[in-house]
């Protein structure tokens, strides 16, 4: 399997452009439990981390039952988004070409976020991505970002190795993951991570656009020397 290449793919913020109604959702649970909504730019630095992290990170003097009480409200928003007739998670202009092309060029394609399995399964309703991805793994299966178990478990279901694979994400908490795990680890500025941001976390490269990151993708070769 040398020849092979892996190339394991965040969602919100890299293929799904959830930035809006990730923070609305966690506008609306703070509103109603009594708390002070955050700001978009402290919403968008927690995204990827497990839900219990994110909101105790927004809520730091929320501990305990409140602090479960949060957590399930904020899931019982999303649910509600969900099912509104005018709820809106578009792809970002080039993901699915990009997939698409991996796919043809013979990658495995793995995914590694921080949704639960209701999300997953919510996301392939409305987008039909599921026939690219060779493994899935979400916040329901461990440890969460930045916690390298989810990249760890992608590769050793398909067999590979790290310096044959890559992250690719829009948030310091996919670098930073992709990073523990020993891979290349690729970020992307249109989502909830800033350039600068990622650059700092250690992304080996940051791209602005899916033209430049889908070249830079396909030209990766398998090599110890690239990490």
């Amino acid at each position: 399997m040398t020849d092979l290449r892996l190339a394991i793919w965040d969602v919100d913020g890299t293929i799904v452009d959830s930035r809006e109604t990730i923070h609305n959702v966690m506008t609306e649970a703070f509103r109603q439990s009594g708390l002070t909504p955050p700001e978009y730019d402290d919403t968008r630095r927690i995204v990827g981390l497990s839900l219990h992290e994110a909101c105790a990170q927004l809520a730091p003097g929320v501990a305990g039952a409140e602090l479960d009480r949060l957590v399930q409200v904020y899931r019982e928003s999303w649910v509600r988004a969900r099912g509104r007739p005018d709820f809106h998670e578009p792809l970002y202009e080039g993901a699915l070409e990009t997939l698409e092309e991996l796919r043809s060029e013979g990658w495995l394609i793995a995914m590694a976020t921080g949704k639960t399995r209701a999300g997953i399964a919510s996301l392939f309703d409305r987008h039909k991505l599921e026939h690219f991805f060779d493994t899935i793994w979400c916040a329901d299966d461990g440890p969460g970002k930045p916690h390298p178990h989810m990249v760890l478990q992608a590769m050793d279901a398909l067999g590979m190795e790290p310096h044959a694979s890559l992250m690719i994400g829009d948030a310091i908490h996919d670098i930073a993951m992709g990073r523990a795990a020993g891979v290349r680890s690729l970020g992307v500025s249109w989502g909830f991570g800033a350039a600068h941001e990622l650059e700092e976390a250690g992304a080996h490269e940051v791209h602005h656009d899916f033209v430049t990151l889908r070249e830079s993708v396909l030209n990766f070769s398998p090599s110890p020397e690239t990490r």
